[in-house]
């Protein structure tokens, strides 16, 4: 088996890596690549890269992924959001490969309480969102067989994340501020990257597995619940934090220039039924990314 990489060197990219690289032959590649086209923001000539490696199955872990810079390049975040994945889509359909995309609980208005389903009315709130959106229905309406997950709150070990920015903060200051009234689920790479490898096997024998799933770690919180997570389980560890205090504050008190859902609960029946799996809780998750950068 021949698999076809983009973006590897992002966070769920880099997970990738090691999670596909069992299945057979992998070619990575990021936006910097020299040999084969592997940028985004010039969708056109990525056809070309596909036809040369012919791969049995291509990952698409690039994005646009800064949610307030794309208020502002709407175009650009298109071209890579929404463009890109369509023409791997239609490569892809000419070619025979399975096709997997990662796209964002940001395709929903954040409304209400309730967990969404895959088949949940979608509304994004900002470019990003829309973008994703767009990207999700070029796959949808061009090639069959693919796999599109739609995670959120996506975390890794290796780069910046928002729990080294709390323990970083919590070092300088002896108060804490953090959002109370966006729920979500924080979603390691390393776990996104396993369920990927896991559906790609099983989806290449049984292609009626093919389609949109949610994926995502099992529970919920707030980034103030996982803020204090993440500084409670640091003290616990032996680092010594100066911040004795994390206050919650409405989104209110941070403005900024996309809109967030407040609401990012995503339900994952559908994926642990079609795959067989049972997914670990947030806190397992980010305990263990805490261990790896706190020793």
């Amino acid at each position: 088996m021949k698999v076809l990489l983009f973006g590897k060197n992002g966070q769920v990219g880099w997970e990738l890596q090691r999670s596909l690289a069992v299945l057979g032959e992998l070619v990575a590649l990021d936006m910097d690549s020299t040999d084969l086209h592997a940028d985004f923001s010039r969708p056109e000539g990525l056809r070309a890269t596909v036809e040369a490696i012919r791969p049995d199955v291509i990952v698409n872990a690039a994005a646009h992924t800064a949610v307030d810079k794309a208020e502002s390049e709407p175009d650009l975040a298109r071209r890579i959001n929404a463009e890109a994945p369509g023409v791997l889509a239609r490569a892809a359909a000419d070619s025979g490969a399975l096709l997997v995309h990662y796209s964002t609980d940001y395709v929903f208005d954040g409304e209400g309480r309730a967990y969404r389903s895959e088949d949940a009315v979608a509304g994004p709130l900002n470019v990003y969102g829309q973008t994703k959106l767009a990207g999700e229905d070029a796959i949808r309406e061009t090639c069959p067989h693919h796999l599109i997950f739609r995670t959120s709150w996506v975390y890794g070990a290796r780069g910046g994340n928002f729990a080294k920015t709390m323990l970083r903060l919590a070092g300088e200051r002896d108060r804490l501020t953090v959002i109370d009234d966006q729920i979500g689920a924080p979603t390691g790479a390393d776990l996104l990257a396993d369920i990927t490898a896991h559906a790609v096997c099983t989806t290449l024998q049984q292609p009626g597995k093919a389609g949109l799933y949610h994926a995502v770690a099992a529970g919920e919180t707030s980034w103030h619940g996982y803020a204090s997570f993440v500084i409670e389980h640091a003290r616990r560890a032996g680092m010594v934090l100066k911040a004795t205090q994390v206050d919650p504050v409405p989104t209110t008190a941070f403005p900024t220039q996309a809109r967030r859902p407040h609401n990012s609960r995503l339900s994952t029946a559908k994926l642990q039924n079609a795959f067989g799996l049972t997914l670990p809780s947030w806190q397992s998750g980010v305990a263990r990314m805490l261990h790896e950068i706190i020793w």
